[in-house]
C-alpha cells in the first residue's frame, strides 16, 4: 500500500441492497388492501374448490406476498375464506329491499331484480357463498350462509304482512328461497341462457303458485294469499297466472 494513501480508521459500510419486490406489488392503505385480498379470494374460491386454493394463490393473484396475506389474516386460509363469505353475505342481504310502491308481485319482482343484480355482478362471490362440499367449511361458514337465508325468510314474511308464521307458511317461504338459490346457481352454470327478466317473472309465478298450493292445506297461508291477491290489479300478473291455471283440466 502506498504510504501516501489515507487509511480510514472506520470504513463506512456500503448500504444494503433493497430486496426486490414482487412484480405488481403496490402499497395500499390497510382497509383497501384487506378488501382487495377478500375480493381476490372470492374469485378464486368460486372458480375452484376452496380446498385447492392456497394463500400463495391469493398472494400471487393480488400482487402481494404470502407474509403480507398472513399479516391481514393471521388465521390463514380459513380466516380469509370466512371473511370472503361474510363480505358476499352482507352485500347480498343489502339487496333484500322491498320498494314502497307497486302491487305485491311487482314488489317481489323488484326484490328479485336486486337479488339477480348481485348474482350477475358478483357471480364469484355468490358461487363461493352458496356452493358446498369443501373441507374448509365449518360451523361458522355454515352460519354465514344460514344468516343470509334467515334474513331472506324474515324479510319475505314481513313483505307478506305476517308477524308470526306457522310451520306450513314458514316451510313455504323456505322452500321458495331454496328454489331461488338453485335457479340462480343453475342460471350461472348454464351461461345465463334465460334472460334475467324471464327468470325473475318465472320465480314470481312460482311464489304465487306455491302459496296457492300451500293455501289448500293451511288456513294462515290461505289468509295471506287472499290479502295479497286483493292488492293485485285485476289484469295483473297474479290474475293472469291463476287464469291460466284455471284452464287446466284433469283427464280427457
Amino acid at each position: 500500500m502506498n504510504a501516501s494513501e489515507p487509511v480510514a480508521d472506520n470504513p463506512v459500510p456500503s448500504a444494503p441492497k433493497e430486496r426486490p419486490r414482487r412484480s405488481g406489488y403496490r402499497r395500499l392503505p390497510v382497509q383497501q388492501r384487506r378488501e382487495q385480498l377478500i375480493a381476490v379470494a372470492l374469485e378464486l374460491f368460486s372458480t375452484r374448490p376452496p380446498d385447492e386454493v392456497s394463500l400463495d394463490d391469493v398472494a400471487e393473484a393480488s400482487g402481494a406476498s404470502r407474509p403480507l396475506v398472513y399479516r391481514y389474516f393471521a388465521g390463514g386460509k380459513q380466516q380469509l375464506y370466512e371473511a370472503a363469505l361474510n363480505s358476499a353475505a352482507e352485500e347480498l342481504i343489502s339487496r333484500f329491499t322491498v320498494p314502497p310502491r307497486g302491487t305485491p308481485t311487482e314488489q317481489l319482482g323488484a326484490v328479485l331484480d336486486g337479488y339477480f343484480s348481485f348474482v350477475a355482478e358478483h357471480a364469484a362471490g355468490y358461487g363461493a357463498l352458496l356452493r358446498g362440499g369443501s373441507v374448509v367449511e365449518t360451523a361458522r361458514t355454515g352460519a354465514i350462509v344460514d344468516r343470509v337465508r334467515r334474513s331472506a325468510l324474515r324479510r319475505t314474511l314481513r313483505y307478506m304482512g305476517v308477524p308470526e308464521a306457522g310451520p306450513r307458511l314458514t316451510l313455504l317461504v323456505r322452500s321458495w328461497i331454496s328454489v331461488v338459490e338453485a335457479s340462480s346457481l343453475s342460471w350461472l352454470d348454464e351461461g345465463r341462457q334465460i334472460p334475467q327478466r324471464q327468470l325473475r317473472e318465472w320465480l314470481v309465478d312460482e311464489f304465487v303458485a306455491m302459496t296457492a298450493a300451500t293455501a289448500a292445506h293451511d288456513p294462515q297461508s290461505a289468509e295471506v294469499l287472499t290479502g295479497l291477491l286483493a292488492l293485485e290489479a285485476p289484469d295483473g300478473r297474479a290474475a293472469a297466472l291463476l287464469a291460466r291455471l284455471g284452464t287446466l283440466r284433469v283427464g280427457a
